[in-house]
């Protein structure tokens, strides 16, 4: 194949359709880009060949293209994100014991992300008080915002989670064979691997991250800013393709042949079948078969969920913050959001959008607290009693 030639990680889950689907449904080539993909299992990995230049540009959560962008945990490496690979997608699922205790405690409808937390909060505190281990949740990196949502959700409901409860990094692919050997009581994690957690009957999907937070940028398209810099065309090339794959996949008539690809061994490793429910936004939600369905589970296209939103830099940013992670500055504030380039996306794909109706107003559509503004980092800190600053 003639083009020019990139190398670009992935892991497998479901928001990494569009460069998925951009590649082995010759966008890219069309594009006149040779594209090698690269299938990885942890994001440390990704982040590191990104970094040094292994990497032209991967398939990378959100929180990552920032936190080395500030030099936060790891070198500083400059990152940009041109494109967003997908918009929610993850889900929060416990084992069947858990559930049950949760259920059991609740003061409601556990569908209500308030109420699950409330009664997590009576489950810990029971735990606690009979001397037993505190509840382990798996996320998949301190630096992702599987962390940050299980922390929003948690501490909106009264659980500090770094006192009453444990959370522990796993690789995304090692999510359900922890849960099944009983290492973590829950976990945090993008698509497919929560239905994989129900379908072997192992776990019970608590809630969709799009419950707790109606709009979260989840991964992106990251490159460094030096390449981007140095290769201006073939960026522009390579966000062209995945805007054509976006496309395709959120066409309900492209589903089946999009599932089939992305179920292939080298890509997801799952039937097609749990691939396009998780296109669909229809889940099974628990091991009887009980489904759950939201037009918002994950949004790779559709409600310009590929424009990069400075703002969404701006609350995974003030995370960092509230959970100890970074300094509170104007400086840094700014630099997250500089991350996130809807610019060069409008560049690629000619056009520039106005806010879709029916999309939060803060861009972010929190279950709980004020709303977001990305220029007062101060006052979203300030609505909230548990924190590490």
């Amino acid at each position: 194949m003639n083009g020019e030639k990139l190398r670009i990680g992935f892991i497998p889950l479901a928001d990494a359709a569009a460069l998925l689907v951009a590649v082995d449904k010759g966008f890219a080539a069309e594009a006149g880009l040779d594209i090698e993909l690269v299938r990885e299992v942890s994001w440390s990995n990704i982040r590191d060949k990104l970094n040094v230049g292994l990497f032209d540009a991967a398939h990378l959560i959100a929180p990552i293209a920032i936190a080395s962008s500030l030099g936060l945990g790891h070198i500083k490496v400059p990152i940009l994100a041109p494109f967003c690979l997908g918009v929610n997608g993850n889900a929060i699922t416990v084992s069947p014991t858990l559930y049950a205790a949760i259920a059991a405690a609740a003061d409601g409808d556990i569908r209500d992300p308030m109420v699950s937390g409330r009664a997590l909060a009576r489950v810990a505190a029971q735990r606690k008080a009979r001397g037993e281990e505190p509840l382990t949740f798996g996320m998949t990196f301190p630096f992702s915002t599987h962390n940050y949502h299980l922390r929003f959700w948690m501490a909106a409901a009264g659980v500090d989670p770094d006192e009453d409860v444990r959370l522990v990094v796993l690789p995304p692919p090692y999510m359900v064979e922890s849960l099944a050997n009983k290492h973590v009581d829950g976990f945090c994690v993008g698509a497919p691997w929560n239905s994989v957690a129900v379908d072997l009957g192992i776990g019970f999907i608590l809630h969709f991250v799009s419950e707790i937070l109606a709009r979260a940028a989840e991964k992106v398209l990251g490159v460094r800013s030096a390449w981007a810099e140095e290769n201006p065309d073939v960026l522009m090339r390579l966000v062209r393709a995945h805007g054509r794959a976006a496309a395709f996949i959120e066409d309900p008539a492209n589903r089946d042949e999009v599932s089939a690809m992305l179920a292939a061994p080298n890509r997801i490793g799952v039937t097609a079948e749990v691939i396009r429910r998780t296109l669909d936004g229809r889940l099974k939600v628990a091991p009887g078969g009980t489904v759950r369905t939201s037009e918002r589970y994950l949004l790779v296209g559709r409600a310009q969920a590929a424009r990069p939103d400075p703002v969404q830099a701006a609350w995974l940013y003030a995370q960092m913050v509230r959970w100890g992670q970074a300094p509170l500055s104007t400086d840094l504030l700014a630099g997250a959001k500089a991350v996130f380039r809807p610019d060069l996306y409008d560049a690629a794909l000619g056009k520039t959008q106005s806010p879709s109706a029916g999309e939060p107003a803060d861009h972010i559509g929190a279950f709980a607290g004020p709303g977001f503004d990305a220029n007062d980092v101060v006052a979203h800190l300030a609505a909230w009693k548990i924190g590490r600053r």
